[in-house]
């Protein structure tokens, strides 16, 4: 049992905190913390958030909470940790907060793993490519089409997928996928061909990654060194008929030149993250039959916002048992992470 329960302020947007916080999440939340569950802050500069704020040792933060920044931080006097209930803390942590030595934890571990399954799932429905075969479906409407002879290059028997980062979320896919019978391969300069091994895949340089791979993931943060890695020439180099996942940040990819290996038909999308984020109404990806286009859901959805929340609270006992977090954000890592 924890010796104590620190004072806590919640910051998010107030409508998000039913969706992240049912019942039984917010008593065993009530257990490690002390806190006001009605009092949200979107805004430190409220009055009646600024009074929780000064008073507070720990911020449970999600999505729409402010900046903690050298402004919330003066008016934040006892203000030791902030426990972040979802994936990328570089929004919301800035420079004022680690040069103070406010320790930072993240469910961002927990956040890759709904989009690590959304991932496994368009690997292997890409390579049967079952969007084709839906369409192709619907037109003739009959069972007895020949859909072997007309469909036999399709199958996940012996393909290869490529992820490009090894982040969790990276790290995650290959294990899902080790099972199967593909060949996983691995793009990531910070990863050892020996570590590449142990993770189950082998590592291979970008352009031979997209030269060789029946589908590539991408995985990796929103970096100024990998704004555009997808690039119109890389893009050239992937099979034709190969399929680009893109469940980490549109910004990865050069657009233009995707839309356009996408409208030839020459390649194959699965697009949950776009640039800019909302495509305009008359992007040809909403329509393309090669596309599957999402709205930035493959993360925490639904009820998946509550391994979120679960691995926030815990993270919670652990600090009020004087327990370092399980799942702390260094900041020398920030400049290669998401």
């Amino acid at each position: 049992m924890p010796v104590r329960r620190p004072r806590t302020l919640l910051a998010m947007a107030p409508e998000l905190r039913p969706r992240l916080l049912d019942d039984a999440a917010a008593r065993r939340l009530g257990e490690v913390a002390d806190l006001d569950p009605d009092l949200i802050a979107d805004d430190f500069g409220k009055p009646e958030a600024a009074r929780a704020l000064a008073e507070a040792e720990v911020l449970l933060t999600f999505w729409g909470a402010p900046a903690v920044d050298a402004g919330a931080l003066a008016a934040a006097p006892r203000l030791k940790a902030v426990v972040h209930a979802a994936g990328s803390v570089k929004q919301l942590v800035t420079d004022a907060c680690w040069n103070r030595g406010v320790v930072v934890s993240s469910a961002a571990l927990a956040n890759s793993l709904p989009v690590a399954e959304y991932t496994v799932a368009m690997v292997l429905l890409s390579n049967k490519r079952v969007l084709q075969l839906r369409e192709d479906y619907r037109r003739v409407r009959d069972t007895h089409h020949d859909w072997h002879l007309r469909y036999g290059d399709v199958g996940n028997y012996r393909r290869t997928v490529g992820i490009v980062g090894a982040s969790r979320t990276g790290r995650r896919v290959i294990e899902l996928l080790r099972p199967y019978d593909l060949e996983l391969v691995v793009h990531d300069p910070y990863l050892s061909d020996h570590q590449a091994r142990e993770i189950g895949a082998r590592r291979v340089g970008l352009d031979e990654l997209c030269r060789i791979c029946d589908v590539v993931s991408l995985h990796a943060p929103a970096l100024p060194e990998t704004r555009s890695m997808i690039d119109r020439r890389r893009l050239a180099l992937m099979r034709d008929g190969a399929t680009l996942i893109n469940t980490a940040r549109g910004s990865l990819v050069d657009g233009p030149a995707f839309t356009d290996e996408l409208t030839s038909g020459r390649l194959h999308g699965v697009v949950d993250v776009t640039e800019p984020e909302v495509l305009p109404a008359d992007s040809p990806l909403y329509d393309l039959p090669n596309v599957l286009l999402t709205p930035h859901i493959a993360g925490s959805l639904g009820n998946e916002l509550h391994r979120m929340a679960d691995s926030a609270i815990d993270e919670f006992a652990r600090y009020a048992a004087g327990l370092p977090f399980a799942h702390p954000v260094h900041r020398a890592d920030l400049h290669r992470t998401a």
